[in-house]
């Protein structure tokens, strides 16, 4: 308790931070609410598939019947939007939490045991890193087929890279300190060593990258959505959203601003979820830097 304290007077005193949490809390209220915000329809199978009005190309604009409108092919937008909260954070969150994981388990291994382990780790996690992020994960989705999931699998294979390279560094240096040593000399397991006593005090500047590198995991698979490699048509994506926009940005001949919201409002849900886990990692980062106590 102490230490949630001493965290929300952290944030407190920096508004951004404030913000940060507003922002990611709203959407995970949205998130959470889904089903009574925007309830599926009777029978449906998969409620992230976005119901669909029509087949014409042309998008309808806002109404009673239509809250934000609908998309090209007449799939809803404002239950696309509510359902594709959730989307975004099972991406981000499995994004992050699962390249957090390979790369503390890869970086903790190559700086605990140097040598041939650590040459060996560390150069495959320079071949990874030598490839442009979105070139790599539009080449691993296109090998492995369009889907969701694929885009996931896509975005963790170029993010753990940096959490191995950052892990390695902290724990070269932790492994030095007297508290290893004795742990060593009482005759501790090298396991016992690692993930005892060198990675819980190792981790912390990992999961600061982690909250700050959130927003652009959002962004990477929104980006493969727009391509066509992400979920299937009319499934509740942002990045398919926008997507399915591309034709009407210019509007229509004499009104470009006709269809405004099928660019406008995904975009800005996009922008607003990124800059809130932005906001988010600067408290974070706060919080957990020993530069700020």
């Amino acid at each position: 308790m102490p230490r949630l304290k001493r965290a929300w007077k952290t944030v407190k005193r920096r508004p951004m931070s404030l913000l940060g949490v507003a922002l990611i809390g709203f959407f995970l209220a949205v998130a959470v609410l889904a089903p009574v915000l925007a309830p599926p329809e009777a029978g449906t199978r998969d409620a992230y598939i976005i119901p669909q009005t029509g087949y014409s190309p042309d998008p309808v604009r806002p109404s009673k019947e239509h809250r934000f409108g609908t998309t090209e092919q007449q799939y809803d937008l404002y239950y696309g939007m509510v359902w594709g909260t959730r989307t975004a954070f099972k991406v981000a969150l499995k994004v992050v939490g699962f390249s957090v994981i390979i790369g503390v388990l890869l970086g903790g291994a190559a700086g605990f045991y140097g040598g041939w382990v650590d040459e060996c780790l560390m150069r495959f996690t320079d071949v990874v890193l030598a490839f442009p992020d979105l070139v790599l994960a539009v080449v691993i989705v296109a090998i492995m087929g369009p889907s969701l999931e694929h885009v996931m699998y896509s975005v963790m294979a170029v993010s753990w890279p940096s959490y191995a390279r950052l892990m390695r560094g902290d724990v070269m240096s932790v492994k030095e300190r007297d508290f290893v040593a004795a742990a060593r000399a009482l005759g501790a397991s090298d396991a016992r060593i690692l993930f005892r006593h060198i990675i819980p005090n190792s981790i912390y500047p990992v999961l600061v990258v982690a909250s700050l590198s959130t927003g652009s995991v959002v962004i990477t698979a929104a980006a493969l959505s727009f391509l066509g490699l992400g979920a299937p048509v009319g499934y509740a994506d942002w990045g398919q959203l926008i997507s399915l926009s591309r034709n009407w940005i210019l509007g229509s001949s004499g009104n470009p601003f006709e269809y405004w919201h099928t660019v406008f409002i995904p975009g800005i849900a996009i922008f607003l979820f990124v800059l809130g886990w932005n906001l988010l990692g600067d408290a974070v980062r706060d919080i957990l830097d020993p530069r700020q106590k």
